[in-house]
């Protein structure tokens, strides 16, 4: 199954609520840490990934989310 990032982050906490909101609305969910490959980074960015098939409907889904928070605050 080809996977596709649909939330990109280095803050595990907003990649795990990202992976609940998708899961919740169905959407098989793998959450993935890229490391930079530099010594000098301990940590990558943390990618929310979904299948290919399904990565339009999940962005959309990740986008309504991300605006409504961004106006409440």
């Amino acid at each position: 199954m080809q996977l596709t990032t649909v939330f990109q982050t280095f803050d595990p906490t907003e990649a795990e609520l990202v992976r609940s909101r998708l899961e919740a609305a169905g959407f098989p969910v793998q959450v993935t840490e890229e490391h930079s490959g530099l010594p000098s980074m301990a940590t990558g960015a943390i990618l929310v990934q979904v299948p290919k098939a399904q990565a339009e409907e999940a962005q959309t889904l990740v986008d309504s989310t991300s605006d409504a928070a961004g106006q409440a605050g």
